[in-house]
């Protein structure tokens, strides 16, 4: 039956049921005040949804601070399913729930397991999942329920999530949402008739309309809450200056107020016990001698009934009675719920409930807390571990523990992404007495959290003080602090004030030396600081040495998680395109293991930097995608340097400027200098392979500034030189070729020896030009490097057509227009054949092919199965369910007209790469 006054909203409801029932999955976000009508809905929901399984779970403020509590609410019945779940996902899913030990599983891949059982359940029957009061769950569960809610796509799941916090709809973000405002006054008349017997005097009911501002429950319960007819007539039973909320939630209470004293007892039981357990509650209740009469009289008022589930008619009422009781009484009852715990099944929850019983400082509870937050934060869920510390802390007596908690509290907050409330709780862990270690660790978590917050130049000159202080305390924590601390100098750049990245280099070679054999972390950080201090002759073995030992099987996988992001761009500096590749499609494989979706789109950009350089432009492409819809998905934030350099090499002006506009706007925002470096040097990329010379000049020149950073300004000086050769000023390049010698000297890579020799030939006379182009196009020919090897191509047949060797300069421009032409290299690929024009030869345009388009998806989903993945390899690999990619395989099936797997490798391999 349609509810009052919600007809659109109901047949909104019935429209998503209708895809879930023919096979696509849909979520929905119901959003307004207490009472506007949420729950009704849900009802509704779950009343027109005979045909499917319903699963429900409804956030409960007391049990915020439980990690997964709401997803266990949701999958606890599902559980039996665990054993089809793929490896990773359920060994995931079942720590973070506690049925298993394990490492903490990412927050996202816990997401990932819930999704794809999800997808399992729903594949005999579809499936309706109700979330209702989501304002109030648990910080766990409510990432993992939005990754789910975006993710859905072919599972036959309806999810509908009823929330009072457009905060969390926001970080639902492309989530369907319903926002429910009051009745209209036709309707919120019916309707109040409809519960109130008998005439109502008119002005009294034009105000109870009024002060209820259509909101449906208000219509319906203040009513019930007027202890007599002639009260209710006069007008009385509407006063107060209470917000609605509230006076709906003094509704209930004036419902209750009759009732025995013991009851209302029982009633705050219940309201402090979230999971609804009446053993548990009986338990309880039998220590506060409540009696089972109690529990008769409770639900004669209609407000809860009691079964194997305790369930009220409306979270409002749990609210109401929970926080209308005095705190003494709250205190009482969740004593009693504590004694009625038993600590080996739940220790947390009991833990919880002492916590929030405690009258006053005890080291008992806030040592019961230490070890819930241990516990919770074994099992991922960072937030609820920060919420056990912090209690801990404020139940701490002794000053110097109570600051240790405090601090220990800061850095888990720190470490699920509250950078403000970790920072709160800094300030309260050193206003207590600190060691000297843990003021140390105060400074290392500051300038953490100005890394993470991305507060660039904020960050380097508190990791550096940081790690000057751990110097005399602990010089392994120091030595991985100066890492952190360079490599966020690094990324500042030109943001940090004069000598910034100097001095933090400086500061490493003064430090004292690892106290052990040097590792793979100690290697790095040396080989950085020498770099910057003394440069690239002086750098490279110790560079080297530190390159090839992550590159290694001794590496440790802690480390690679660690420091990989650090090592990518130095293998780019050492110009060794083997160490690149393996490098980073380890990171890739370590973050799709781990299901380290924070980490992933980073790891899948670099390795998109990569591809893009070994002429995969449609490879770099899919990466792309994968990464920004995996940040979308997490809510993370994607700068797009890669698509901006994959627009540069193709030659799509319009885009690349666009993507060049938002990147400066960004890293100016984020304080990253190193961007001011990337923009300039794609842009000469461009204007080079568009003939724009002098344009590429200038824009080379603007990247070369920057004489302290170690990879860009030497990918411009490339640019630089061949723009001042090509615009006749070859002078202008001569520093850049002085510079980039120093580098590529001291690698002595086939690819650094293969640049350096096309970038002297540009600049050097006719009579020596020649063996330096044919020695660039062998060095590079051994390298994975293929842009370079075809613009190597290009200006030696640029060279040759203006030696007028026109037959020779058709053989290298041919060349190099077919490399470019396959890449989709657009700009080089135009320009190659303008040189092939010239000399006599006409490129012929190659025959149109205009098959029907695949997405972006489609494209990722389509070239992983024709590798051979399976369906489940493919959806843990893109963070989808096996149904997902069963149902857009049919898809890219019908679009190639083609009926199995082993044709796709074919089919995909003769479509062009633009």
């Amino acid at each position: 039956m349609t509810l009052w006054g919600r007809k659109e909203q109901c047949a909104a409801l019935d429209g998503l049921l209708a895809q879930a029932r023919a096979g696509r999955s849909r979520a929905l976000v119901v959003r307004g005040e207490a009472g506007i009508g949420k729950t009704a809905l849900l009802k509704f929901a779950a009343d027109s949804a005979r045909d499917f399984q319903v699963a429900r779970a409804e956030g409960v403020e007391s049990e915020m601070e439980l990690p997964f509590a709401a997803l266990h609410q949701l999958c606890g019945r599902m559980l039996g399913r665990l054993d089809v779940l793929p490896g990773p996902q359920r060994e995931a899913l079942g720590v973070a729930f506690g049925l298993r030990s394990g490492d903490a599983p990412d927050r996202f891949l816990v997401g990932l397991a819930v999704l794809s059982l999800l997808g399992e359940v729903a594949a005999e029957q579809p499936l309706l999942c109700l979330i209702d009061d989501a304002q109030w769950l648990d910080q766990a569960s409510a990432q993992a329920l939005a990754f789910v809610a975006c993710r859905l796509d072919a599972e036959s799941v309806a999810i509908v999530v009823g929330t009072r916090d457009p905060v969390l709809a926001a970080n639902l973000a492309g989530v369907a949402e319903l926002a429910l405002e009051g009745l209209s006054d036709a309707d919120a008349r019916a309707l109040l008739a409809s519960v109130i017997p008998g005439r109502l005097d008119e002005r009294v009911r034009d105000r109870i309309i009024a002060e209820c501002g259509g909101n449906p429950l208000a219509l319906l319960e203040l009513p019930r809450g007027v202890t007599t007819t002639a009260e209710l007539a006069g007008g009385f039973g509407v006063t107060g200056p209470l917000p609605l909320a509230g006076r709906i939630e003094q509704s209930f209470l004036r419902q209750t107020a009759a009732l025995p004293e013991t009851t209302q007892r029982l009633l705050l039981l219940a309201a402090a016990e979230p999971l609804g357990d009446s053993v548990l509650l009986s338990r309880a209740g039998a220590r506060l001698g409540i009696g089972v009469e109690a529990a008769d009289a409770a639900e004669s008022v209609g407000l809860v009934k009691f079964g194997v589930r305790v369930t009220f008619r409306h979270p409002l009422v749990r609210s109401a009675i929970y926080r209308s009781a005095a705190p003494f009484e709250r205190r009482k009852v969740h004593r009693a719920l504590a004694a009625a715990t038993d600590p080996q099944v739940d220790p947390d929850r009991r833990a919880w409930h002492l916590a929030q019983g405690a009258l006053g400082p005890d080291e008992h509870i806030a040592a019961e807390l230490e070890s819930s937050a241990g516990r919770a934060q074994a099992r991922g869920g960072l937030a609820a571990a920060a919420a056990f510390l912090e209690r801990s802390a404020a139940l701490t007596l002794e000053p110097a523990r109570r600051a240790k908690r405090g601090l220990a509290a800061a850095q888990v907050t720190a470490q699920a992404g509250a950078f403000d409330a970790a920072l709160r709780l800094l300030a309260l862990a050193e206003a207590g007495p600190l060691e000297e270690l843990e003021h140390a660790q105060v400074d290392l978590l500051r300038g953490q959290i100005a890394v993470g917050s991305s507060r660039g130049s904020d960050a380097p000159p508190l990791l550096l003080k940081a790690a000057r202080r751990l110097e005399a305390l602990d010089v392994r924590l120091a030595r991985e602090t100066y890492l952190e601390a360079l490599s966020a100098a690094q990324y500042a750049g030109r943001f940090m004030a004069d000598g910034g990245l100097r001095e933090v280099a400086e500061a490493v070679r003064a430090a004292p030396p690892p106290s052990q054999r040097p590792g793979a972390a100690d290697l790095l950080l040396d080989g950085l600081a020498l770099l910057i201090t003394e440069g690239h002759a002086a750098a490279a073995p110790t560079l080297k040495r530190a390159v090839s030992a992550f590159c290694g099987e001794g590496i440790s996988r802690a480390e690679e998680e660690r420091w990989l992001w650090i090592v990518w761009p130095s293998a780019q500096i050492l110009w060794d395109d083997e160490a690149w590749h393996k490098l980073t499609t380890r990171g890739v494989q370590l973050a799709r293991d781990a299901g380290a979706l924070a980490v992933l789109p980073i790891a899948l950009q670099q390795y998109a930097g990569l591809q893009l350089y070994e002429g995969h432009f449609a490879a770099a492409d899919s990466l792309c995608d994968e990464a920004a819809s995996i940040a979308e998905a997490t809510g993370g934030a994607l700068p797009p340097y890669v698509p901006l350099a994959i627009a540069a090499f193709r030659g799509q002006e319009d885009e690349a400027s666009e993507l060049a506009e938002t990147n400066t706007r960004d890293v100016i925002r984020r304080g990253e200098g190193l961007g001011l470096n990337f923009v300039p040097w794609a842009m000469a990329v461009l204007y080079n392979g568009l003939g724009r010379y002098q344009d590429s000049l200038a824009a080379a020149q603007r990247a070369a500034e920057d004489r302290e950073e170690q990879v860009w300004p030497f990918l411009a000086a490339i640019e630089l030189i061949e723009a001042a050769a090509r615009s006749g000023v070859p002078e202008q390049a001569d520093g850049a070729l002085e510079r980039l010698s120093h580098s590529t000297q001291a690698s002595g890579t086939d690819w650094a020896l293969g640049i350096e020799a096309r970038s002297r030939a540009l600049l050097t006379d006719s009579r020596t030009a020649e063996p330096l182009y044919r020695d660039a196009i062998v060095l590079l020919g051994r390298t994975r490097i293929a842009v370079h090897l075809a613009r190597a191509h290009l200006v030696y047949g640029e060279w040759l057509r203006r030696e007028n060797r026109r037959t020779d300069a058709r053989e290298q421009l041919r060349t190099a227009h077919q490399m470019f032409a396959s890449m989709g290299a657009g700009g080089f690929a135009e320009r190659a054949a303008r040189e092939l024009d010239a000399t006599g030869e006409r490129v012929r345009k190659r025959t149109a092919y205009t098959p029907a388009q695949l997405t972006a998806r489609e494209s990722q989903i389509a070239r992983l199965a024709g590798e051979g993945l399976s369906n489940p390899e493919i959806a843990a690999q893109l963070f989808m369910s096996r149904r997902t990619v069963e149902y857009h395989l049919n898809k890219i099936f019908t679009k190639l007209a083609i009926s199995t797997r082993n044709q796709l490798h074919v089919v995909l391999a003769s479509r062009p790469t633009q």
